[in-house]
C-alpha cells in the first residue's frame, strides 16, 4: 500500500499517519495511543490493544474479512465500530482467477516448471469457449468471473446463496456443479459457507475438471480435494489460498503437478490498492460523520 500511495501519489489527510509492517501488539499499543481511530490492513489488533488504548472508537478494516483480525464480539461489546471495503479489488480478484483457469487448462505453470529443469514436454490443454464453468458466490467478483467467462464464449452457471439477476443464475447449487468443466469460487468465509464444497460436490462437475479457488481455502473439504486431485477427477487446480499461509514445506499441495499455486495474491494490483486506499478514507469520512471519530494516527 505504501508503495501505491507514493508511487501514484496518493493524498494523505493530515489527520492520518501511515505505519508500515504489522507490528507486534506492544507497538501497537504505542502507536495507538491518544488515537481515535485506526486503519488495520494486514496486522491483528488483540483485545489487549484496546485495553490499553480507551481512547480508540472505530476501526476502519481495510478489506472485508475484519473477523481475521479483530474480534468482533469484543470489539462490539465496547461500542468500537468496525467498517470494512468491500468491491475495491473485485476486478482485480476475478482476473487473477481468470488467470488461474487458463494456465490450469494449458498446463502453464507446469510447462514453465519443466522447461526449467531441462524437460520438454509439450502438453495439450482443454478449449474453455463453449465449456461450462459453475461460478460459486456472485458478490462483485463472482459477478464479475461470470462477465468475463461469458465474454469468451463459456456457459455460465451461477450461484449465490440469495437470488440474483445475472444471466445463468441457478438456485440449485448442484445444478450449477453438476457436469462443469471448470468451477470458480467466490464466497465470503462464514459458519454457513464453511466445508459448503464437501466430497459430494467435489464428485458432481466433469470427471477432469477445473477448479480454481481465490476465496478462502475452508470453504473446499481439502482432503477430499487432494484425493480428486491424485485420482484425476479434479483435472487441475488452481489455488491462491490455503488453510496455513504461508504454505509450510511439508504440505501436499508440493508434491502434486496438476496444480497452480499463488501467494494469496489475486487482490494485488496498483488499481486495487488505489482503490482500497480511496474506499478507507471515505469510511473513516462516514464514521466521522455518523457518529465521533476525528483523528487518526
Amino acid at each position: 500500500m505504501q508503495a501505491v500511495i507514493e508511487r501514484r501519489q496518493l493524498v494523505i489527510p493530515d489527520n492520518v499517519s501511515v505505519n508500515l509492517g504489522s507490528p507486534p501488539a506492544q507497538e501497537l499499543v504505542e502507536l495507538c495511543a491518544g488515537a481515535d481511530a485506526i486503519f488495520v490492513e494486514h496486522t491483528v489488533v488483540p483485545p489487549a490493544v484496546f485495553d490499553a488504548c480507551p481512547s480508540v472508537r472505530a476501526v476502519v478494516f481495510m478489506g472485508t474479512g475484519a473477523g481475521t483480525y479483530i474480534d468482533m464480539t469484543d470489539a462490539r461489546r465496547r461500542g468500537i465500530r468496525v467498517a470494512t471495503t468491500p468491491g475495491y479489488g473485485d476486478r482485480a480478484v476475478a482476473e487473477h482467477a481468470f488467470a488461474l483457469m487458463f494456465s490450469a487448462a494449458r498446463s502453464i505453470a507446469r510447462m514453465d516448471r519443466e522447461i526449467r529443469t531441462g524437460a520438454w514436454s509439450p502438453r495439450g490443454g482443454l478449449q474453455l469457449s463453449g465449456r461450462k464453468v459453475a461460478v460459486i458466490g456472485l458478490g462483485g467478483i463472482g459477478t464479475e468471473f461470470a462477465h468475463l467467462a461469458r465474454s469468451i464464449g463459456m456457459n455460465v452457471y451461477a450461484w449465490n446463496r440469495t437470488p440474483r439477476t445475472i444471466e445463468g443464475f441457478v438456485e440449485d447449487i448442484d445444478e450449477a456443479l453438476a457436469n462443469a468443466d471448470v468451477v470458480s469460487i467466490h464466497l465470503a468465509l462464514n459458519a454457513e459457507t464453511t466445508g459448503l464444497i464437501d466430497r459430494r460436490r467435489l464428485e458432481l462437475p466433469a470427471p477432469g475438471y477445473i477448479l480454481v479457488n481465490t476465496a478462502r481455502a475452508e470453504i473446499v473439504d481439502q482432503e477430499a480435494m487432494l484425493a480428486f486431485l491424485g485420482e484425476g477427477h479434479i483435472g487441475h487446480a488452481g489455488l491462491d489460498v490455503f488453510s496455513q499461509e504461508p504454505l509450510p514445506g511439508e504440505n501436499a499441495y508440493r508434491r502434486l503437478d496438476n496444480l497452480t499455486l499463488t501467494a494469496h495474491a489475486a487482490y494485488m494490483t496498483d488499481d486495487a490498492y488505489e482503490e482500497l486506499w480511496r474506499r478507507t478514507l471515505a469510511a473513516f469520512d462516514e464514521l466521522r460523520l455518523s457518529a465521533m471519530v476525528s483523528p487518526v494516527p
